[in-house]
């Protein structure tokens, strides 16, 4: 039996993966026992999954993680972008010195186990990790130069991810995950939380706040297709990545009014009616040092696959998440 652990696993993104591997396995193997490690869970639809209650703050929780030796780990938890520009004690808390210290604590589980212990470790990333200047496309060998706290974080966190693939401690990959759209649920404390919420809140039939131009332009991916990035990841060959462990993943490029239309398509001018556009300077900066479109040439090459387009987010989200 395979045992997968999810850091982060109480988040969006860690509770569908864990539904999507208890009702179809992981790579095939449906011999797998997945525990959850976050610091709260959903009161309702949990999956078939062990939780643990804790904080990557305190590192004996970290200890305690890595030392039951899972073979699979997907590294999710992180303090996100707006309240790492917000609070820098607490972001490079948990984005940065907690996952140093995940990292050490793996290569010393690795060396007290006479290098038995070799876990696929799959750590989620981020655009954020680029900054200006850079092309209007960016391609798979920008250097990282991160103009934001959180970027700085995960582009720290790829270097460890980096240099414990290398020493063969363990099966590393970092996935640069686009901003994931529509994400259901109440709005949280990310700059980027608007892209959702203005499709989401109408769709639900609630006003939804614009802090940027409608010019601005992005790029998405579903949570569906997130967590088959992740999936993807967690069986790929890693020797196919070379010395660089860290991919941009695929994703749609489109501007705020090319979201707005989609949402017409789906739901009408009345739905479109809701958005409020309500201008934002703090958040109009961060997202204007964010990137707008990829060519993950490296990605597409080892089989990830993004959403077709907006409308495809869109029509996700109401499969998957809106309410009846």
């Amino acid at each position: 039996m395979r045992r997968v652990l999810i850091i982060g696993g109480g988040g969006m993104v860690g509770q569908k993966l864990a539904h999507r591997l208890s009702a179809e396995g992981l790579d095939g193997d449906t011999d797998i026992e997945v525990t959850l490690f976050d610091m709260a869970y959903p009161e309702a639809g949990a999956p078939a999954a062990e939780r643990i209650v804790g904080q990557l703050g305190n590192f004996d929780d970290i200890d305690a993680l890595v030392a039951a030796r899972f073979d699979v780990i997907f590294h999710l938890a992180a303090i996100v972008s707006g309240e790492s520009e917000s609070d820098f004690q607490k972001g490079w808390l948990i984005n940065g010195a907690a996952f140093l210290h995940f990292g050490m604590k793996l290569e010393e589980e690795h060396r007290v186990s006479g290098g038995a212990y070799v876990p696929r470790v799959v750590f989620t990333s981020s655009i954020a990790v680029f900054g200006p200047p850079f092309p209007d496309r960016i391609p798979d060998n920008q250097p990282l130069t991160p103009q934001t706290s959180y970027g700085a974080q995960k582009a720290c966190a790829e270097l460890m991810m980096n240099d414990l693939g290398r020493r063969g401690i363990v099966e590393a990959i970092s996935i640069r995950l686009p901003t994931i759209v529509v994400r259901p649920g109440k709005a949280n404390l990310a700059a980027s939380s608007f892209f959702s919420g203005i499709i989401r809140e109408p769709l639900n039939g609630q006003e939804a706040i614009l802090p940027v131009d409608d010019t601005v332009r992005h790029w998405h991916a579903s949570p569906r297709t997130a967590v088959g990035f992740l999936i993807h990841a967690a069986g790929l060959d890693t020797a196919l990545l070379g010395d660089n462990r860290a991919l941009s993943m695929p994703g749609v490029s489109c501007t705020v009014a090319e979201q707005i239309e989609s949402l017409r398509s789906a739901a009408g001018d009345k739905a479109v009616a809701l958005i409020r556009r309500e201008p934002n300077e703090t958040i109009q900066r961060i997202v204007g040092g964010w990137a707008r479109d990829f060519d993950p040439q490296r990605a597409l090459a080892l089989g990830f696959v993004a959403d077709s387009n907006f409308d495809a987010i869109v029509r996700a989200y109401i499969e998957d998440d809106l309410s009846d």
